[in-house]
């Protein structure tokens, strides 16, 4: 092994133990109790089985799954629809100011997630901000229940993880070749026919890494259905919460843990092929 290979090695040391220490080896953790049963008062009876898998097909999880699933791809739907707009206004933002407008962009990660979720109650509660500027308008009638709602949370999760999806659509957005758009119209297509057949094709992986990211937090995410939705929708990540801290039931939540885990797995696997094969094509165009 060469000198310059052993001493890439050394300096990746630190962080490869940082991420077998504290990412790694919990996961491995959590995978092995779930081939484990919950004992008559709780706590772990290392008995092997596959029925916390099992119970997982169960119809009351299952369809916890596809609310979830829904709601998150909600969020992650209209995520897309700001952040496209937004991240291309940016990008055509004269140079100077793009940083300016990416500052203003991831703004609100500058203070506390349960901050920004709460911010949001008071926003939709019954006398909150809101319903109080209705009723300068005129309107008197019963106050509006936007708080406690599925569109809470949906509304909830969209801003809490909006900036990731302008900040991956505005990387693709930056590094497009504008030789592209200008052999768009110099063929004769118009504006609306160059965005649709050349800017957006080719800024596909970042809409799909934005979307994958707010798809794989918010299915997971038990916070915001819990301040948002005030336990009315029960989202899997609530499931989990549940189950380890109320319920003790640890097999039962790795479980529950581990199919989140799979999915995410599943889902970077698929958008990581996706923008390998949108990056042949973006070579292939270029050439």
């Amino acid at each position: 092994m060469s000198f310059q290979a052993t001493r890439s090695n050394l300096m990746a040391a630190p962080a490869i133990t940082w991420l077998l220490a504290f990412m790694v080896a919990p996961c491995v953790l959590v995978l092995a109790y779930a081939f484990f049963e919950r004992g008559t008062w709780g706590g772990v009876v290392y008995n092997f089985n596959l029925e916390n898998f099992a119970r997982v097909a169960d119809p009351l999880y299952a369809k916890i799954f596809l609310t979830s699933a829904r709601i998150a791809g909600t969020a992650t739907l209209l995520a897309i629809l700001i952040a496209y707009p937004a991240a291309y206004a940016i990008s055509l933002a004269p140079r100077h100011r793009q940083p300016m407008l990416l500052f203003f962009a991831v703004l609100p990660f500058w203070s506390n997630y349960l901050i920004r979720t709460y911010a949001w109650i008071v926003l939709l509660n019954r006398e909150g901000l809101i319903n109080n500027f209705l009723r300068t308008l005129g309107y008197d009638g019963e106050p509006l229940s936007l708080l406690y709602t599925e569109g809470a949370v949906i509304t909830g999760l969209v801003y809490n993880y909006l900036p990731f999806v302008i900040l991956a659509i505005y990387s693709t957005l930056s590094r497009l070749n504008p030789e592209l758009k200008e052999a768009s119209r110099d063929l004769g297509g118009g504006a609306v026919r160059t965005f649709l057949r050349v800017t957006l094709p080719l800024t596909l992986p970042g809409v799909a890494a934005g979307g994958v990211f707010v798809f794989v937090l918010s299915i997971g995410n038990f916070v915001t259905p819990a301040l948002l939705g005030g336990g009315r929708f029960q989202m899997i990540g609530n499931v989990v919460y549940d189950q380890f801290l109320t319920a003790n039931d640890w097999p039962f939540g790795a479980a529950l843990g581990m199919i989140l885990i799979a999915i995410m797995i599943v889902l970077l696997t698929l958008q990581a092929r996706a923008t390998a094969h949108a990056s042949g094509e973006t070579r292939e165009v270029a050439a």
